[in-house]
């Protein structure tokens, strides 16, 4: 994909989102329809986005590629649990609060805002890294992330890793994977409901910023040096290794987009059910979100 078609992309992504932020600033959107968009979002319409990606016919990936793209990604998700680990004693972070570093570090929004982007910026082959990433993620959060935020106290619980998301990720793989075709209606049935996703996910962004202590998180100097090393550094590395690799030019564009992807809400929520403080998430998930309109933009035209 050419840059200025990158460039054009993200321009409407970037619209989608004021459009958001115009109707939180106005009440349009306030805080119980965003959670009820967010619940159909997340459980129907992300799912069917990733579904309609791959029952298009349009992934023309063989096997090699696809266990190639879960190999990068399974490594990708092993050296951010590392770096979760490493970042917030670069960073000085009061031991205290390391946790919640280390879960920025490792889970961020792949599902919520990286799909319809994704599918936005991407050649359809590019969805196999979002496919295996939101597999990864799932398997991870509520495994090492719960027990990472709880301090190991809190009981893991392998049942909420099959979420929608999940499943449909999982369906997803197994459709490329044994080139499953379905029946014209079904197809149509699932395309119309995941491409309400682009216009609600990134309008509900918009309505997070609106709502959102930004002014806080700007003067945050720590919140800033995490942007440049997790969300600027961390992507260029991984290009230029992935690129010394040998890796096909979509699965590189792929996994540095989805290393680009701002802090995740689940995170936030889940702290917010062990009654932790989570200022330094909500900080955190308003500058990321909005700093990675640009950072998604450029990594996309660079590696366009």
């Amino acid at each position: 994909m050419g840059i200025t078609v990158i460039l054009g992309q993200m321009a409407v992504i970037a619209v989608l989102v004021a459009i958001g932020v115009f109707l939180g600033l106005r009440g349009t959107v306030d805080a119980v329809s965003s959670k009820s968009i967010s619940t159909i979002v997340i459980d129907i319409c992300n799912p069917a986005l990733m579904l309609t990606t791959v029952l298009s016919g349009s992934i023309t990936a063989d096997h090699s590629d696809l266990l190639t793209a879960g190999a990068v990604a399974i490594i990708f998700y092993g050296v951010l649990v590392l770096i979760g680990i490493l970042l917030p004693m670069l960073l000085r972070v009061e031991k205290d609060n390391r946790r919640f570093y280390n879960v920025m570090c490792v889970y961020t929004n792949v599902g919520f805002i990286g799909i319809p982007v994704a599918h936005a910026v991407l050649p359809p082959n590019g969805m196999l890294c979002v496919l295996v990433c939101n597999v990864m993620y799932s398997l991870l959060f509520y495994t090492h992330g719960v027990a990472v935020l709880s301090g190991n106290k809190e009981k893991i619980r392998p049942s909420k890793i099959l979420s929608p998301g999940t499943i449909a990720a999982v369906l997803s793989i197994l459709i490329v994977w044994f080139e499953i075709r379905l029946p014209d209606v079904v197809n149509e049935m699932v395309s119309y409901v995941g491409n309400a996703t682009v216009f609600l996910s990134m309008m509900l962004l918009g309505v997070s910023i609106a709502r959102s202590r930004l002014w806080e998180a700007l003067r945050d100097a720590r919140i800033w040096l995490f942007i440049l090393l997790r969300m600027m550094v961390l992507p260029a590395l991984l290009a230029v290794v992935l690129r010394l690799l040998g890796m096909d030019p979509v699965i590189v564009a792929g996994m540095c987009l989805m290393a680009t992807m701002p802090v995740g809400n689940i995170p936030l929520i889940q702290a917010e059910k062990m009654g932790e403080d989570t200022s330094i998430l909500s900080r955190a998930i308003a500058m990321t979100t909005v700093v990675s309109i640009a950072t998604i933009t450029c990594f996309m035209a660079v590696l366009a």
